[in-house]
């Protein structure tokens, strides 16, 4: 299959923090005399229900058996997913590229965990799965974090710098030739469980925000948190969140001027992030709708920030994860060890084949 095809029809799945539900991908990968090209096809998110939101959000306390039932479970509903989406759609694949649900990601204890059973996957659709892109990085000292910067070095080479606006903003540019990426700041999933707390799934556009005040003191600490010092690689997780960024949180703020401060803060350590080369700036993720963001974003940088058309935005995730899955049946490198920290280059992923 590696050398005989250069052309692939694949979906990618991603699910991410934000727990809003799956992201689907159709899309076509070519290897071109100019490198790799991509054409998007068909895109949907399926919805979680309330109960499985909540199921994933509360996975994080279960058991080892409960988290064994779990990624089975989880695996059965990725297969009617994906079932619908081919059904509606009516199309064949060459294979699917599953980025699982995380649950568990804590790299210097070795361990990472994405759910989302393969075999379970590969039976019920009778497609070839890839997954499990996380543990091998991880097994080989790395942060098996971020994934997407070779997609955005290969795919995405016409921009200085990629940013993604999920639970976590990350951020992945060339500097001496080696591409280099990591997780910034938390961003949607303080931003979504402040919101929340008032009975809004999301502060869209930012409106809310917009009408608070800055509190000088909050943001200052936030600023000084010891992982902003620190020196790529590097990557966040909800752990850290938990335990190092939400008891910063003065509750008895209101909602609009702790959303206000956490935006500013957002804002400035992206644009910290940003090389002072970079010309232009592609941003994509839930975060690239929030408008008043995007604008504190761009006072803080000379860098034009570059929203895409809505395809992108939401599903170049799960595009690159497409991506990830065709490199890895070419057994070509899809994870680097300049971004993750791994002892070297690899190509990563668990290919399953139906029974």
């Amino acid at each position: 299959m590696s050398d005989l095809q250069d052309t692939f029809s694949v979906l990618g799945l991603m699910s991410g923090t934000s727990l809003d539900g799956l992201d689907i991908c159709h899309c076509t990968i070519s290897k071109t005399a100019n490198g790799w090209e991509y054409t998007i096809l068909n895109t949907v998110t399926y919805p979680y229900t309330v109960a499985w939101a909540k199921k994933l959000k509360d996975a994080f306390y279960f058991d080892k058996s409960e988290l064994e039932k779990l990624d089975l479970e989880y695996g059965a509903l990725l297969a009617e997913f994906v079932n619908r989406f081919l059904s509606e759609q009516q199309i064949d694949v060459n294979f699917i590229a599953s980025h699982g649900h995380t649950i568990f990601h804590q790299p210097e204890n070795g361990y990472t965990l994405q759910i989302g059973n393969g075999k379970i996957l590969a039976n019920k659709t009778n497609c070839t799965i890839i997954n499990d892109f996380r543990s091998q990085d991880v097994k080989m000292g790395g942060q098996g974090a971020p994934l997407v910067p070779i997609g955005d070095q290969l795919l995405f080479k016409n921009y200085d710098a990629c940013i993604n606006l999920g639970g976590f903003a990350n951020i992945s540019f060339n500097e001496n030739q080696k591409r280099i990426a990591f997780d910034i700041c938390p961003i949607n999933i303080v931003l979504n469980k402040l919101s929340q707390e008032i009975g809004l799934p999301y502060d869209k556009g930012g409106t809310l925000a917009r009408s608070g005040k800055i509190n000088k003191e909050l943001l200052e600490k936030l600023n000084s948190l010891p992982y902003y010092q620190q020196n790529p690689p590097k990557s966040l997780g909800v752990e850290w969140l938990n335990e190092t960024f939400l008891p910063q949180l003065d509750t008895t703020l209101p909602t609009e001027d702790l959303l206000r401060t956490i935006t500013e803060h957002a804002a400035i350590q992206i644009a910290k992030a940003i090389p002072t080369v970079a010309k232009k700036v592609l941003v994509t993720g839930g975060g690239a709708y929030n408008s008043f963001f995007i604008k504190r974003l761009q006072s803080y940088t000379e860098a034009e920030i570059i929203v895409p058309n809505k395809e992108l935005v939401e599903f170049k995730e799960a595009l690159v994860f497409a991506f990830l899955g065709v490199l890895r049946i070419h057994n070509q490198v899809n994870v680097l060890s300049s971004v993750t920290g791994a002892e070297k280059d690899h190509s990563s992923g668990v290919i399953i084949e139906p029974v």
